[in-house]
């Protein structure tokens, strides 16, 4: 136990934070209680400003700061091809990699009956909707290599199947069971070249 209320209050917020435990929500306290004052100002003005400033595109649900976000308004990106992902930082991962120039579709999640998500709980509907108005050639699952994004990709390709568009899914040169968020962009890369055909 820390000595400090306030220390502990925020070694518990820090804590919360995916990836962060005991040992680094403490460590990390201690830092900001030696940092300049500035800079914890900055840090704290940055985490309430995100919540303020970022919305969901009105095209792909990417986070942005302005709707529609940079890629949807880009008169340069491939509009025959849609990439779909599971969250916004796979999206990003996929743009580290510099090997897609299509445009996107954030799902917001996977499929997961144990954890009370259907497909009423993901951007599926939209999804129809966007290759419904026509001009979408392929549609790219690339949804994480494990369990549950496998049986999204499979759910939502069943959904799509009699719109006649091209249904491919990335190659597994992702690794089983990772997330694209933690891939390499060179494995994202090769995963996006070898993508195949959804069966």
């Amino acid at each position: 136990m820390l000595s400090s209320p306030p220390i502990e209050r925020l070694v518990a917020a820090l804590k919360r934070l995916p990836g962060i435990g005991e040992k680094s929500a403490t460590r990390l306290a201690f830092y900001l209680l030696g940092a300049q004052e500035a800079q914890v100002h900055e840090l704290a003005q940055a985490i309430d400003r995100l919540k303020q400033e970022i919305v969901l595109c009105e095209f792909c649900f990417d986070l942005t700061d302005q709707s529609p976000c940079k890629i949807c308004r880009d008169p340069k990106r491939d509009t025959s091809t849609l990439c779909v992902v599971e969250e916004p930082a796979d999206l990003a991962a996929i743009e580290k990699s510099g090997r897609y120039r299509g445009r996107y579709h954030v799902l917001g999640g996977t499929l997961s009956p144990i954890d009370g998500v259907g497909p009423s709980e993901l951007r599926i509907a939209e999804l129809e909707k966007r290759v419904g108005e026509g001009g979408i050639e392929e549609v790219i699952m690339a949804t994480n290599p494990n369990a549950e994004g496998d049986a999204t990709a499979h759910y939502v390709s069943d959904r799509l199947q009699s719109t006649g568009i091209k249904l491919t899914r990335i190659a597994y040169g992702m690794p089983l069971g990772g997330d694209l968020e933690y891939a390499d962009p060179v494995t994202i890369g090769i995963s996006m070249d070898h993508r195949r055909k959804m069966e």
